[in-house]
């Protein structure tokens, strides 16, 4: 019951926090943006289950993903470590095997470039606190040089060199044997829950270390908002901001761009829950597999979650006609009045918005109702939070829209020499581009959160395109939602929206549907692929 009323929070009026000024949703994500501060229990409750579910992504998107499953809950041999560590240690066994499956898939000679091997991914330094033997030898090679010592008259004569050069070999590492690493990894997470107070802080740490995560608890009691009593890895990630706590914020920002590590926690969540979809349902779990792969991409692993939600088919527009013929069905005309809904159209100069015949152009200034909503969302909520962070002597600049759909053979024809790998998706009428090259400093930083804060909960997904555009699109499940957004917007016109009429609230999904239907991730920073 809880969490069907959580659903209709998302509705909710905002009081004092918006303003007349310009266009104020009431179709709304509750706890995003500007709306972070003051999360109640049952909120937090709901963005963490959003969130874990989202991690899907990061984890099926890799080729690996199957494979892992299939080593970590078919090998005996590795079921009865897992199963001996648990008892040992009181740590569920479904937490050591979704470690085990995150960092290795199942592998034990998997090898880090960064360092860490074996099983549990362990680096030299934690095997030693682990008490784990690595044995480095020392070896020579030897080589032989001929060197010229003198000449005798006109004759050169040489003398053969040896040289004894040394390197090391490793002729022990227990990282490399599960029957070793694993009881060691299990030992050393509870020995890391009883130090930092909380199994998620232990998780968090063994992916981040023992300083990271004792500097970022420290940080972590000093925010605003946080109950001394109920300080939590999702807690702390969810209360930041750069409006607020913005020591946190700053801090988890770093923490997100070196290593992802504060969203380790809820990877190893969503872990053990695919890991029990397998053992129960293997033909849903392989379907699952197949939903993540990109249509589009030749890479191993789908590069961002825009890659994966748009399909073949959905690239519905081949000419400059197709637009025109959908025009008030599937795709609906953008909205013009900048200083209200706050985004404007670029329509001057080389990068405009604007098709190869001048005639064609309106036509290019559309998009589907689900697209226009969710940039309108964007807009509003990027608004509200640098409202809300009111930079010293900067002034709102309405976002640049700099471009919207496109067909096929425009394309083709203007963009395939540009290098644009996104530029296809456009003819899908589900994606949009805004040009960040002149914001002000704090609007850009209130747009990236923005866009991260709805990526975390899965309704949306964006990338980088070049060095100052943003390549946005929404969920396919979230389409109603933004579609609502849209409606709102326009009044209900039927003149400018395409598509199904009706009106009212969104048919969204609570938390509770979501178990069986998970959603992508979005990445933190905007010009990185996905974790």
């Amino acid at each position: 019951m809880r969490l069907a009323v959580l659903f209709f929070l998302s509705l909710a009026p905002l009081g004092q926090a918006g303003s007349s000024e310009y266009f104020v949703p009431s179709h709304r994500v509750a706890g995003i943006g500007a709306a972070r501060k003051g999360l109640s229990d049952d909120l937090l409750d709901v963005r963490t289950d959003r969130m874990i579910q989202t991690q899907t992504f990061s984890i099926m998107r890799d080729p690996q993903a199957v494979a892992g499953a299939r080593r970590i809950t078919g090998s005996a041999s590795l079921q009865a470590l897992f199963r001996s560590a648990a008892a040992r240690t009181g740590l569920p066994q479904s937490l050591l095997e979704a470690i085990a499956y995150l960092e290795s898939w199942g592998d034990a000679r998997a090898e880090s470039p960064a360092g860490p091997r074996g099983i549990m991914q362990i680096s030299e330094g934690t095997a030693r606190i682990m008490g784990l033997r690595v044995v480095h030898a020392r070896r020579y090679r030897t080589t032989r040089e001929r060197v010229l010592v003198k000449r005798r008259g006109r004759k050169p004569v040489y003398r053969t060199v040896r040289h004894r050069t040394p390197y090391y070999v490793t002729v022990r590492d227990d990282r490399l044997s599960p029957s070793r690493a694993i009881p060691a990894a299990a030992r050393y997470l509870a020995g890391l829950e009883e130090k930092f107070g909380g199994r998620d802080w232990a998780i968090f740490a063994y992916h981040c270390g023992e300083g990271c995560v004792a500097a970022m608890q420290d940080i972590t009691r000093r925010a605003d908002g946080i109950p001394k009593n109920k300080m939590s890895v999702a807690r702390m990630f969810f209360s930041c901001s750069p409006a607020w706590n913005r020591e946190l914020y700053e801090a988890v920002q770093q923490q997100m761009e070196r290593d992802y590590s504060p969203t380790y926690w809820f990877r190893v969540k969503r872990a053990e829950q695919l890991l029990a979809m397998y053992r129960t349902d293997r033909s849903a779990f392989l379907e699952l597999a197949q939903e993540y792969r990109s249509q589009f991409s030749t890479e191993q692993r789908a590069p961002h979650r825009l890659s994966v939600w748009l399909k073949r088919a959905d690239l519905l527009y081949r000419t400059p006609g197709d637009l025109r013929d959908a025009t008030g069905t599937t795709l609906a005309k953008a909205l013009l009045r900048p200083e209200y809904f706050n985004y404007s159209l670029h329509t001057d100069g080389r990068d405009s918005i604007a098709a190869q015949d001048l005639s064609d152009q309106p036509y290019f200034l559309q998009a589907s109702p689900s697209a226009l909503g969710a940039l309108t969302y964007i807009a509003f909520a990027t608004r509200r939070l640098f409202d809300e962070l009111n930079p010293k002597g900067e002034h709102w600049v309405p976002l640049e829209v700099s471009s919207l759909v496109e067909p096929q053979e425009y394309i083709q024809r203007i963009r395939s020499d540009s290098g644009d790998s996104e530029a296809l998706a456009h003819s899908s009428g589900q994606v949009f581009d805004i040009d960040y090259a002149n914001l002000p400093r704090g609007e850009l930083e209130s747009l990236r959160f923005v866009l991260s804060d709805l990526g975390w909960d899965g309704y949306i997904g964006f990338v980088s395109e070049g060095v100052q555009n943003l390549h946005i699109g929404c969920a396919p499940s979230e389409r109603d939602f933004f579609t609502s957004v849209f409606r709102e917007a326009t009044g209900g016109d039927s003149n400018d929206v395409g598509g199904d009429q009706r009106t009212g609230i969104s048919q969204r999904p609570h938390v509770g549907e979501l178990q069986d239907r998970p959603l992508p991730a979005a990445s933190f920073a905007a010009h990185h692929s996905d974790r």
